[in-house]
């Protein structure tokens, strides 16, 4: 049973609406575990599809286009394709997942467990302690790897990148009867594989490969994804109400225009208006305060973008927007590397790998959306271009013109982000006021960048399904202060976090910011960081006995009045503080199931006293 104070507080911070639209879907899953013959009561039965080409892709452009990629990108493409006709799949963007061939669409291959195909969705956990995380057993399934097989068969015209998904795709609907198995748990997982397997269906009808036998097995995809999506919505929609709400509203205007459903897809359009309304603000945060859910959106929305001129509707221009300026706050946030700070929850999604550009590159997304939006691209040429090409509409990018913007020192309060920029490195914070649920405790968290590198760190996510991943969420896996026995805020299970922190004040010019911070577990915490030259001056005070958490990449050793931070042998900053500092090790994962050792330095002090830190950016060579 929950407790009193998790009650009270879920209220109170969620809202008596969010609780009782829960409290009504856990009542429609108990009635169908209990009485199976209900689950038809929830069905929705759409028409069945018509058509399929509502993606317009300039197929001859992008064969022009990856025809110019680096022999290096040229070959992996190749190997990611030939692998993902063989079974074998990049999961979450970095693990090799082998789910045979044929594949196995309901196997985890890090355990070697899998699901049952005649079960009820309703009856499969999430987390299961034998076989695993579920979103392992999902990869396979949003077709992705169907881009990567249409993106080779452009470049190579071999037909054998055609044939692997024809038989793919033939032999999920062989083995995946609708409602059954794993992968009808999640509406989500449902507008992404539909979407993909339209995407490369796409290519390869305009390279004259697909049969009439693939247009049939497509409509029943189509039926069945549309079918889910729209008898499971009030989910996505009333409770959720988050990225997968984008997704599904996505799903819901590519279904109901292959269905020919005019009322569906003005009421997919309407919502979708009003869903971005709530969860963008109007500097350009997203409400997961989530870098690669923001990304994820991001790409959804660059489908409803790219099929405008198909359906006949458009985002409003508020909603353009709020997007732009999503792109906007990313480009702000990113590094010259095309790197952003590990930001909030990240699950490895990179739903629509259309680029040869890296997971961790967010040129692509960036570029992309602000082009959609604004007309005008954000850099020069280069391999993240290809995104733009899948999205335009089928218009070349050289429709878009390059702008010269600069990063500079900027501010985005809404969005609780701040960033900081000098002539040698960069730094952001973060510092919310918090009207959704929040993501981590990550609260007056500090990235620091330099060349290329990211200096001081966000420890990252790791895993929903276990322990190491729900200790990287608490603030002690993040650059801020840690009071003993007094986390920011409190969780419960993967995703729930109550008892908000809430932001007393937040002051910023260029060169300066400062912010206060307040938890309801009794403590408070106050953090100001100066720019001055090439260092960077933080001076944290708390109202209790506290440490304050630096994590690192780099190589730290002991040097002159500090440490020295050096990353492949080069200096990067020295490390200078007052207090009493430990050095000690970490964790921090970039990708979903991956994590690396890094260092760590905790510096002690006193309730009341503050705790001076200056690090100094080396003199570049």
């Amino acid at each position: 049973m929950p407790s009193a104070g998790l009650i009270k507080a879920v209220l109170k911070e969620y809202g008596p609406g969010w609780v009782i639209n829960r409290t009504l879907y856990s009542v429609k899953l108990r009635s169908m575990s209990l009485a199976p013959f209900t689950e038809k009561w929830y069905e929705k039965k759409p028409s069945y599809p018509k058509r399929l080409d509502i993606f317009d892709i300039d197929v001859q452009s992008l064969k022009a286009f990856l025809s110019g990629l680096s022999e290096s990108d040229k070959e992996k493409l190749v190997s990611a394709a030939d692998q993902a006709c063989d079974g074998i799949i990049c999961g979450f963007s970095s693990v090799e997942l082998d789910y045979g061939n044929p594949m196995d669409w309901q196997l985890s291959p890090l355990t070697g467990k899998r699901c049952d195909e005649r079960k009820k969705w309703y009856k499969i956990p999430d987390f299961d302690r034998e076989r695993g995380d579920i979103k392992v057993i999902w990869e396979a399934s949003r077709f992705s790897h169907f881009v990567t097989l249409a993106r080779a068969y452009l470049l190579t015209s071999d037909h054998k990148y055609y044939r692997a998904f024809s038989r793919q795709l033939k032999d999920w609907l062989e083995k995946n009867p609708y409602g059954c198995g794993a992968n009808f748990k999640c509406s989500q997982e449902c507008s992404l594989r539909m979407v993909n397997a339209l995407l490369a269906y796409a290519v390869f009808r305009k390279g004259g490969a697909a049969s009439d036998a693939d247009v049939s097995c497509l409509k029943d995809l189509v039926d069945r994804c549309y079918r889910k999506i729209l008898s499971n919505f009030f989910y996505a929609y009333r409770c959720i109400r988050n990225n997968h709400t984008i997704s599904e509203l996505m799903g819901m205007i590519v279904g109901a225009w292959c269905c020919d459903d005019r009322m569906r897809l003005e009421k997919g359009y309407r919502l979708l208006d009003e869903v971005i309304a709530e969860q963008f603000t109007e500097d350009g945060g997203y409400r997961q305060f989530s870098f690669n859910y923001q990304r994820l959106a991001l790409q959804d929305l660059e489908v409803i973008l790219s099929i405008g001129a198909v359906t006949g509707k458009t985002l409003s221009e508020k909603s353009r927007d709020r997007i732009r300026n999503a792109a906007w706050l990313l480009y702000q946030c990113q590094d010259e590397s095309g790197d952003v700070p590990n930001y909030g929850n990240n699950d490895g999604a990179l739903v629509f790998p259309v680029t040869s550009c890296g997971y961790r590159d967010f040129q692509p997304v960036i570029n992309t959306i602000y082009a959609l939006c604004e007309g005008k691209q954000l850099y020069g040429s280069g391999p993240h271009q290809e995104e733009l090409l899948w999205f335009s509409g089928g218009k070349k990018a050289d429709a878009y013109a390059a702008e010269d913007r600069k990063r500079v020192s900027s501010r985005f309060p809404k969005a609780g982000l701040f960033t900081l920029r000098g002539p040698k490195a960069w730094a952001m914070t973060v510092s919310n006021r918090y009207t959704s649920r929040p993501a981590h405790m990550d609260q007056l968290h500090l990235d620091l960048w330099a060349d290329g590198i990211n200096i001081l760190c966000d420890a990252g996510t790791y895993s929903y399904a276990s322990d190491d991943g729900r200790r990287m969420v608490r603030n002690e896996s993040h650059n801020t202060a840690v009071v003993d026995g007094a986390a920011q805020m409190n969780s419960s299970g993967p995703f729930m976090i109550y008892n908000w922190t809430r932001r007393e004040s937040a002051d910023f010019d260029d060169g300066y910011w400062r912010s206060k911070i307040v938890s309801a577990n009794g403590y408070s915490h106050t953090r100001e960081v100066r720019r001055i030259g090439s260092s960077f001056e933080i001076t944290d005070c708390c109202d209790r006995d506290y440490s304050v958490v630096f994590h690192t990449i780099c190589e730290v050793e002991k040097g002159g009045r500090g440490y020295i931070f050096k990353h492949d042998g080069k200096i990067l900053c020295t490390f200078e503080c007052g207090g009493e500092v430990e050095l000690g090790r970490s964790e921090r994962s970039l990708y979903y199931l991956k994590k690396d050792v890094t260092a760590c330095l905790i510096v002690k002090g006193h309730g009341g006293a503050e705790i001076k830190t200056k690090i100094t950016i080396a003199e570049g060579e």
